[in-house]
C-alpha cells in the first residue's frame, strides 16, 4: 500500500510518499481501508520535531481519519466488515492515519452514519475531541451560559460552535475574513464579529449587556488571552487550545472575578474521557447537530502542500487528504 513515511525530522518536504507492506489487524484491533485523512496543526508540529511528543522514527503522520472497515482480529465485535467508520488514533499510537489502511484499536474506531461524508469523518477526531473536552471536561459549560469561540472558522472552531449551541449555550464566534465571519453565522453562531476590528471588544461586552462571557476557547492565547481576561463573568473560564508564544497578562483581571485560565491538550484526556467524549459525538452526527465543515481536499501525495495550508491564516473548516 501507499503511506506517507517521515525519516527525518523537518519541514513538510521530509514527508515522502512510499510503497510499505499491507498492514493486519491483531486480537483486538481493526483494519481500516482509509478514504480521508485530517491534518491538524499538531501534525506539523510532530513532524517538524518541536512538539513535547516525538514519534520514533521513521513513522507515518496522522492521527485521524474515515473510511470502511476491511478486516477485524479476534474478539471485535463492535464493528464488522463493511461498516463506514471515522478513527481518532491507531494501533501504533497518535500517527499512522496518512496511509491506504490503518490499523486500529477496537476502541479508537467509531460509527460513520450514512449522511456524513468520509471527509467529514476525517475531521472528527481531533477538532471535535478537542472541542468537547475544552467545553464539557475543562470549561463545564452549562445551559444557558455564554461561549466566545475565538478563531470560530477553523477545525476546532466550528466544532465548538455547533457542540455549545447543540448543548444550548449563546454562542459568540470570531473570525478575520467576511467569508470566515458568515460561515460562523451559518454554524449557528448568535453572535460573530472580526478579531482585526479595533473595537471588537467592545462589541462582543455589547452583546453581553455588559456582563461578559462565562467561557472562552481559546485558540491563540499569546495574541487574545489579556482581552480575553477583561471580557470574563465572574467566574469565568479560559480554556487555552492554542499558542504560539509568550503573552503578558493582568492577573487582577482574573482574581477580581474568580476567573480560571485552563490549558488542555486532546492527549491528556484518559480512556473514560475519550469513551464519554466520542459518545456524545456519535449522538452528535446520528442527530444532525454536528456536521464538519471540509475547507479542502488534497491528495495524499501532496502531503507537505496540506502542512503548510494548515498553520495559515483564514483556515475556514478542515484540510482533509485523500489516498
Amino acid at each position: 500500500m501507499r503511506a506517507i513515511v517521515v525519516r527525518q525530522f523537518g519541514g513538510p518536504e521530509v514527508m515522502q510518499i512510499e510503497q510499505v507492506p499491507d498492514p493486519a489487524p491483531s486480537a483486538g484491533e481493526v483494519l481500516v481501508r482509509v478514504r480521508a485523512v485530517g491534518v491538524n496543526p499538531v501534525d506539523v508540529y510532530m513532524r517538524a520535531g518541536t512538539y513535547g511528543r516525538k514519534p520514533a522514527l521513521p513513522y507515518t503522520p496522522g492521527s485521524d481519519g474515515a473510511g470502511e472497515v476491511e478486516a477485524v482480529g479476534a474478539g471485535v465485535t463492535s464493528v464488522k466488515a463493511g461498516d463506514r467508520v471515522y478513527f481518532y488514533g491507531t494501533a501504533s499510537g497518535h500517527s499512522g492515519a496518512c496511509a491506504e489502511r490503518a490499523v486500529c484499536r477496537a476502541s479508537q474506531v467509531h460509527p460513520l452514519p450514512a449522511r456524513t461524508s468520509f471527509a467529514q469523518g476525517a475531521a472528527m477526531g481531533v477538532p471535535y475531541g478537542t472541542a468537547y473536552r475544552a467545553l464539557f471536561h475543562r470549561a463545564h459549560a452549562a445551559p444557558g451560559e455564554t461561549a466566545l469561540i475565538h478563531g470560530a472558522t477553523g477545525g476546532v472552531g466550528v466544532a465548538a460552535v455547533q457542540l455549545a449551541k447543540a448543548a444550548g449555550l449563546t454562542v459568540i464566534g470570531t473570525g478575520g475574513t467576511d467569508a470566515g465571519l458568515d460561515a460562523v453565522r451559518a454554524q449557528g453562531a448568535d453572535f460573530v464579529f472580526s478579531h482585526k476590528a479595533p473595537d471588537y471588544v467592545a462589541g462582543i461586552m455589547a452583546a453581553t449587556s455588559g456582563r461578559g462571557v462565562d467561557v472562552v476557547i481559546e485558540m491563540l492565547a499569546n495574541v487574545n488571552l489579556d482581552h480575553d481576561l477583561g471580557m470574563l463573568a465572574v467566574r469565568g473560564r479560559v480554556v487555552v487550545v492554542g499558542n504560539r508564544g509568550r503573552v503578558e497578562i493582568d492577573p487582577r483581571q482574573a482574581m477580581g472575578k474568580d476567573a480560571a485560565i485552563l490549558g488542555m491538550t486532546l492527549f491528556n484526556a484518559s480512556e473514560a474521557d475519550l469513551v464519554s467524549i466520542h459518545a456524545a459525538l456519535g449522538a452528535g452526527l446520528a442527530n444532525g447537530s454536528l456536521n464538519p465543515v471540509v475547507g479542502r481536499e488534497i491528495p495524499l501525495a501532496d502531503a507537505p502542500k496540506a502542512h503548510a495550508a494548515v498553520l495559515e491564516a483564514g483556515a475556514l473548516g478542515k484540510i482533509v487528504l485523500i489516498p
